[in-house]
């Protein structure tokens, strides 16, 4: 039988090598422009399938109860599978087609099978460590997302190709690694989807303000992972490696940050973590545009600034509703916070680079730091609410 150690280090590998097949498409855009001028929709829209992708397979997944009625380490090597799959015909598609954008959408729904059930699996074994284990979480798809421009160093001649590839190889890794893991003793069946409950998302004063943080946040997130690595690629030119190892870096340094940020608010408190990573990635997408044209040692560290505090507060958000919300209807809850959330990345993931076109790369960052500015307000309009008690143990 696998130790809580070992389980949870199987879940997190596993975590991370199925993940790597959300951004592959992205890294793969600077070969792929190359081999096919595929224009920014299409660009954009093989990241926003992905996001599109994933919350129906999530929605889907939570209405039909798959994670509770089957064994969860087969439904996430089932989601593990399908993805490599899926991902593995995109690499043989027309770059930039339909076909391909499809593949990504069916890429997302797969992975829905996958992070949900992962995190629940590693809650299992939670005690009194809930806000490290899932923070651990989060890093693990953080790290997860930054692996496709780490493969892009290992091109074997394969072009835009190659994240696919490599990624399709890690997920099919996924798939056979969940199977030595197990479920902690603190595993339950989940509770039925209750489609009633969706409106005390929005409609309890609290959940509401939690849940408009989260949103925020979103905002933010995944435009950011999807379109820097791009202003990384016209930032250095004709130096493609330093690219994407910039990007990998970027990206990759905010698992350290959800660690961190999972430990210090169970002990510092949800909504002072969450405003004060908001209020500095927000200050990060205000001001990285205007520095296209610095030294790489100043921009490169801002944009690592960015890449803890864009992804540190994203557990909290999670945390916060299981806190908040009746225990009958957290299953839900967590659901549409998922979902709304990955919903609002696919349209502010499409709508950036028509921006970026408009604006150049002086400003591309801008309107992402509306997100942020939001979710503090939010945030901190949460913290003044007497629900907040609730919040770590008393630690608004």
């Amino acid at each position: 039988m696998a130790s809580k150690a070992v389980s949870i280090t199987l879940i997190t590998l596993s975590q991370v090598l199925a993940l790597s097949v959300w951004f592959a498409g992205t890294a793969a855009l600077p070969a792929l422009n190359t081999a096919a001028d595929i224009g920014s929709a299409a660009q954009a829209a093989l990241t926003s399938s992905v996001q599109v992708g994933f919350v129906v397979g999530a929605l889907t997944s939570a209405i039909l109860g798959l994670a509770d009625r089957f064994d969860p380490r087969r439904v996430f090597m089932a989601g593990a599978l399908l993805a490599g799959a899926a991902n593995a015909i995109a690499m043989l598609t027309e770059p930039g087609s339909m076909a391909m954008i499809a593949m990504r959408a069916v890429t997302g729904s797969s992975l829905a099978l996958v992070y949900p059930v992962g995190m629940k699996l590693a809650a299992s074994w939670a005690k009194g460590d809930a806000g490290l284990l899932v923070g651990l979480l989060v890093g693990a798809l953080t790290l997860g997302s930054a692996t496709p421009f780490a493969f892009n160093l290992f091109d074997m001649g394969l072009g835009w190709q190659t994240p696919f590839l490599f990624s399709t190889i890690a997920a099919g890794l996924a798939a056979l690694l969940i199977g030595f893991a197990r479920a902690g003793p603190a595993f339950r069946p989940g509770l039925r989807f209750d489609p009633g409950a969706a409106f005390l998302a929005f409609r309890d004063p609290a959940l509401r303000y939690a849940n408009f943080g989260y949103l925020g946040h979103m905002w933010e997130l995944y435009a950011m992972w999807a379109w820097v690595p791009v202003f990384l690629h016209a930032y250095y030119g004709s130096n493609a490696v330093a690219a994407d190892l910039t990007a990998f870096s970027v990206v990759a340094i905010g698992a350290g940050g959800c660690l961190f940020a999972g430990w210090a608010a169970d002990r510092f408190g949800r909504t002072t973590i969450t405003m004060a990573a908001m209020s500095v990635s927000g200050f990060c997408a205000l001001i990285s545009g205007f520095l296209f044209g610095a030294p790489v040692w100043l921009l490169v560290p801002v944009l690592l600034i960015w890449g803890i505090s864009v992804i540190a507060d994203s557990a909290q958000f999670s945390a916060a509703i299981t806190e908040l919300g009746p225990p009958e209807k957290i299953g839900t809850l967590l659901t549409i916070q998922t979902a709304t959330g990955f919903a609002l990345t696919a349209i502010i993931v499409q709508l950036l680079p028509r921006w970026i076109g408009f604006a150049g790369w002086t400003y591309a960052f801008i309107p992402l730091a509306i997100g942020p500015m939001l979710g503090v307000w939010a945030m901190w309009r949460l913290r003044q609410r007497p629900e907040a008690v609730k919040l770590a143990g008393g630690r608004r």
